[in-house]
């Protein structure tokens, strides 16, 4: 969730390719505050309620500087972040070691970020974050590598934390300015709905209430009018669908409403009687607030005005709604060249079973931020004019696209069947049930130990006959006896290849600067100088030693790291410090 541009930034930017096109856009017009408050006859909270700075705090971060953090999912564990994207006072992190799926906003006087440093002044220690995609024991190296040469936030990037209001002054019906939380880049009109104790229940203009969510009155989400302006951070209009929220407002602000309110920190509902200005001129029914976690949702604010929408669950307010998939993503099988194996192994066993354009939106998704370069696998994404939307970042731009529609299982397939002959992986790589065993497939190309190029089809190959699919029984349509299609579809490039002995097989060439090397390359390297070494190859790359990595080990690491013995660790030592030697890289001793 990374992908955001101001509604009214100066410029647009759009990008193109044969296979689609993308676009990021300008909201139309301006939201003032003073206009909107007028005509909904509502008034802003004091900025005495807030837990803000009275002026915003000035961010002097830049993007990639290294900083200590508190793990969002584990508040007791701190970890090094990286700053990957900046809005006004608010940074966007990601955790080092940890993927781009569990990115997280914060300000710049937040309490909990530090310089790098903090844990070991303190007498405590860095932690790999939750989720952690090496081996636990890799971890002091994975640390190394990372500070090695990394632009550190200096001290003065780091702002104190502003007090706490003394108590919770907040009334029903009052305007802020707070998080989307389920589009925490975004920072929205709302409404205090109900107040309860030290909580207040923050209802979003002009949306319905699966985005709503109780917090507690000192939370640092919550911001007083204007905040948005002062600090430079984007704002996004409130949500207006069919009559003017404005004039809606004005029809239905003296007639009494009941909200079913879910209870704060529980999950069963309570009913909270506010006045129809709850919702801050909502234009639309309020009287059940949906679930944060239904997959039936409205579209977000972030998801109809950002000019960089995703949908994450799109609108299933029609009768197809009730048709369910399941799509199975079988690992062992090769993805192609465009997609990184080992982002493929992150992969979920299967997305679903859900909406077929929820599961849709979730697969195409994850193709994309697995490719080797993001972009490169959204333009291969053919694009349509639903409401499921994908993004692709490349470098500090993110650009968009929506997916074809899906109403039936026989769309749902050959979209994504079409997807994968695009991408040029094996037939089986996405199917309906988990595979047993080997894939045949892989095992042809296995066989015939072809090269996988990203190559067009060729044309001598279309005279095969097309492998068939048969779905699965996932779907309710399937389950009330209905015949589910057979979809034919062309051969991949990967299954033309498969089908060949005569494809150009080019030998990998290995760069000369060991710092350079894959981990395949330290592999190979290790087995060639000395073949008894080869039954501990494997250790290296569980914990994914690629060229740098290795300059960096010496006796210690390996056996205590590594769980290496004392004679294979002499070996290695040996061949690392000739490698140190014949380049001049500097690093620590060998042995120790």
């Amino acid at each position: 969730m990374r992908r955001r541009v101001a509604y009214n930034c100066e410029e647009s930017t759009m990008s193109s390719s044969s296979k689609g096109s993308s676009y990021q856009y300008d909201y139309p017009g301006t939201f003032n505050w003073e206009d909107y408050m007028k005509e909904t006859g509502s008034q802003a909270a004091p900025a005495s309620c807030f837990k803000q700075s009275s002026a915003p705090p000035n961010n002097e971060f830049k993007n990639g500087m290294k900083i200590e953090a508190c793990d969002p999912r584990n508040l007791t564990s701190i970890s090094i972040a990286t700053v990957v994207g900046m809005q006004g006072p608010r940074l966007r992190l990601r955790l080092d070691g940890s993927d781009n799926k569990n990115d997280f906003w914060r300000l710049v006087d937040c309490s909990d970020l530090h310089s790098v440093g903090y844990c070991e002044r303190n007498g405590g220690l860095l932690h790999p974050p939750l989720g952690f995609r090496m081996n636990a024991s890799s971890w002091p190296i994975f640390l190394q590598k990372t500070l090695n040469g990394a632009e550190i936030a200096p001290e003065k990037c780091f702002k104190s934390e502003p007090p706490s209001p003394h108590s919770n002054d907040f009334k029903v019906g009052m305007k802020l300015e707070a998080v989307d939380r389920k589009n925490p880049q975004l920072i929205c009109p709302a409404t205090v709905g109900a107040v309860s104790n030290d909580q207040i229940y923050i209802t979003f203009d002009g949306w319905r209430g699966a985005f709503d969510y109780w917090c507690r009155f000192d939370s640092r989400d919550i911001f007083p009018v204007g905040w948005c302006a002062k600090s430079g951070h984007p704002l996004q209009p409130p949500g207006q669908k069919g009559t003017s929220q404005y004039k809606l407002n004005k029809v239905i602000k003296h007639q009494p409403m009941v909200l079913n309110l879910p209870a704060p920190g529980a999950s069963s509902a309570s009913q909270v009687t506010t006045p129809a200005t709850g919702p801050g001129g909502g234009g639309q029914s309020r009287s059940s607030i949906a679930s944060p976690s239904s997959p039936d949702r409205q579209l977000s604010p972030r998801e109809a005005h950002s000019p960089v929408v995703m949908i994450t669950e799109p609108d299933t307010s029609s009768t197809h709604s009730s048709t369910t998939v399941c799509v199975y993503i079988n690992r062992s099988c090769n993805p192609g060249s465009y997609l990184n194996p080992r982002k493929v192994q992150q992969l979920p066993l299967h997305y679903g079973p859900g909406t077929l354009h929820r599961v849709l939106r979730e697969v195409a998704q994850g193709c994309i931020e697995c490719g080797n370069h993001e972009q490169t696998v959204f333009n291969l994404l053919k694009d349509g004019t639903s409401k499921i939307i994908v993004t692709a970042n490349n470098g500090n731009k993110t650009y968009t696209k929506r997916l074809p529609s899906a109403f039936k299982i026989s769309d749902f397939w050959s979209y994504l069947e079409g997807m994968m002959e695009e991408l040029g992986c094996c037939e089986n790589f996405l199917s309906s049930q988990p595979l047993e065993g080997r894939c045949s497939k892989c095992l042809k190309v296995s066989t015939h130990r072809i090269k996988i190029e990203d190559s067009p089809e060729p044309r001598e190959s279309r005279h095969h006959k097309a492998p068939r699919r048969r779905y699965s029984n996932e779907s309710i349509d399937s389950q009330k006896g209905i015949r589910m299609h057979k979809i034919q579809r062309k051969m991949s490039a990967y299954e033309a290849e498969a089908s060949s002995t005569t494809s150009d097989h080019r030998p990998h060439k290995v760069s000369t600067d060991p710092s350079d090397w894959s981990i395949d390359d330290v592999i190979n390297h290790i087995c060639d100088t000395d073949p008894a070494l080869k039954p501990h190859t494997e250790i290296f790359r569980k914990h994914e030693i690629d060229g740098k990595a290795l300059l960096l080990l010496n006796s210690d690491m390996m056996m205590k790291y590594l769980g290496l013995k004392l004679g294979p660790v002499l070996k290695l030592c040996n061949i690392v410090d000739k490698l140190r030697n014949s380049t001049g890289a500097s690093g620590s001793s060998g042995r120790k």
